[in-house]
């Protein structure tokens, strides 16, 4: 979330934060006395932070006249790079002529050319409208991956984290609280907190759930933890009164809220059996009419106990 260190952690990493404790290594070596220029790192702004007196091949080419290249080599690497962000032929373009999407992939050109060996994203797309920058983050995704270039990449939107990233960690208060691939991290967070920070909504206290529906009879479960139940986790059973009696993997919900989400609808359950007071957001195909009576089969796959 905003406010948690994401962008301290960064320019600590690049040299331009100093450290009050730890360390920063790279391939086993302590940066503390290597300057910010000499690290290789690249940096791309949030703002992209473009020289607007300078044409495209200027900006793209700073670094590389800062490392000393020869002129021949700095025109053949911009040249190189801005092929590869689809803007080759754009050399001598202002870059207050640029869009949106167009200034961002300048500002990454600019990032790439000098062959950083880490590359260092704060909120590259967070200027830009959504449809663009979703856009954009599927781009950015395949350049990385092409230019075979470390990222790190800081965001507080979780569909650009998981759109972009190969593992995302979350950060609370300055600390990592979980590092994990896109899926796992969402299949399975660790604690309430991350659960609901990253969206999911059916958390409820394990005790009386777990009780009036015995889906786990694990040793180690805490009548204190929560429980995570994915919204994947449901079925729609047709016949309520057959599911009613179905054992105790199903339940049974007042519809009280419908709401098309792309391909599906959210449906909120309220007076839900088993679970007093709780309400339960069920993803499903099917609609359904407020007030109706509907019964839902569980995964037991997708219940999560969660630390606190």
């Amino acid at each position: 979330p905003s406010g948690c260190g994401k962008s301290t952690l960064l320019r600590a990493i690049a040299g331009l934060q100093p450290l009050d404790s730890g360390s920063v290594f790279w391939s086993g070596n302590d940066l503390a006395d290597v300057e910010v220029h000499k690290r290789g790192f690249g940096f791309m702004f949030q703002d992209h932070a473009l020289f607007t007196h300078k044409d495209v091949a200027a900006n793209v080419g700073f670094g590389l006249r800062m490392a000393g290249a020869s002129p021949k080599a700095q025109a053949q690497r911009v040249s190189e790079v801005l092929e590869i962000m689809g803007l080759a032929g754009y050399e001598k373009r202002s870059v207050l002529t640029l869009s949106g999407g167009e200034s961002q992939r300048v500002a990454l050109a600019r990032a790439l050319a000098p062959r950083p060996k880490l590359l260092m994203l704060d909120e590259p797309l967070g200027s830009l409208d959504r449809l663009l920058r979703d856009s954009l983050a599927r781009e950015l995704r395949a350049l990385l991956k092409s230019a075979g270039i470390t990222a790190l990449h800081v965001t507080h939107d979780h569909d650009e984290a998981f759109a972009v990233a190969d593992r995302v960690a979350v950060m609370f208060d300055g600390q990592i609280a979980q590092v994990d691939s896109p899926d796992a991290l969402w299949r399975n967070p660790l604690t309430e907190r991350i659960a609901r920070f990253l969206g999911h909504q059916n958390v409820v206290a394990g005790e009386p759930f777990l009780g009036s529906h015995g889906f786990l009879s694990d040793e180690a479960f805490s009548g204190n933890q929560a429980v995570l139940i994915r919204g994947d986790a449901f079925t729609y059973v047709s016949d309520s009164d057959e599911a009613a009696n179905n054992g105790s993997d199903t339940v049974c919900g007042t519809v009280n809220d419908v709401r098309f989400n792309r391909d599906r609808y959210e449906i909120r359950l309220v007076d839900v059996s088993g679970l007093a007071g709780v309400e339960l957001v069920v993803f499903d195909h099917h609609s359904a009419e407020v007030g109706e009576r509907r019964c839902y089969k569980i995964n037991p796959t997708a219940i999560i106990l969660l630390n606190s």
